[in-house]
């Protein structure tokens, strides 16, 4: 069976991260409260990237430009370079994070491997009973959540998250327009 990774609902993606940040007890195992999980997690479904790009980050990288604060990053994957605004809330949040931590502005925010992040979030999910999440949940939870608060504007949706068409966003979010629901709606001939 072809297992194809979920995006996230908002409590679903709350759960998560609470769950994480106060730990729990499962199979007889105790798993500690994990903040640099939740952290990593908490970036992901804010800044819509790819888990290879957030394990990049470190503090240098987001510039302060004028008023606002600005992430210029290779992306791992694509080779592609973006550049994209990040809000105040999430440069001091990450900003916090680095403080608590003792992480210098010159040090990777987070020292842990990709497949690391996934395995814990394994954890997590099988402890929650949530099938087919992995980190690309917390993107595809990113893409659903701007498409659904900005007038279902795909191609919006499509320059964040740099895809080459608005098809391949569609797909990728996995929702259907609005056009496309309503006149599926409007269409039922039940005898």
């Amino acid at each position: 069976m072809n297992k194809k990774t979920v995006a996230l609902d908002q409590q679903q993606y709350k759960t998560i991260i609470s769950t994480i940040r106060s730990g729990f007890v499962w199979n007889k195992h105790s798993f500690k409260p994990n903040e640099r999980l939740a952290t990593i997690l908490v970036l992901q479904a804010n800044l819509g990237l790819r888990i290879s790009d957030i394990l990049q980050l470190h503090i240098k990288d987001i510039i302060k430009d004028g008023s606002r604060y600005r992430l210029d990053i290779c992306e791992q994957k694509t080779g592609k370079v973006r550049t994209f605004t990040v809000m105040p809330d999430i440069y001091n949040y990450i900003l916090r994070y680095a403080t608590d931590h003792g992480i210098n502005s010159q040090a990777k925010l987070f020292d842990i491997s990709d497949r690391a992040v996934q395995k814990q979030l394994k954890i997590v999910s099988d402890y929650l009973g949530y099938d087919n999440i992995s980190t690309h949940s917390f993107r595809k939870f990113y893409a659903t959540e701007i498409y659904k608060n900005n007038d279902c504007d795909i191609e919006l949706v499509r320059h964040l998250l740099q895809h080459s068409s608005a098809a391949i966003t569609q797909r990728y979010i996995g929702i259907q327009p609005p056009k496309i629901e309503q006149a599926i709606s409007k269409h039922i001939c039940l005898l």
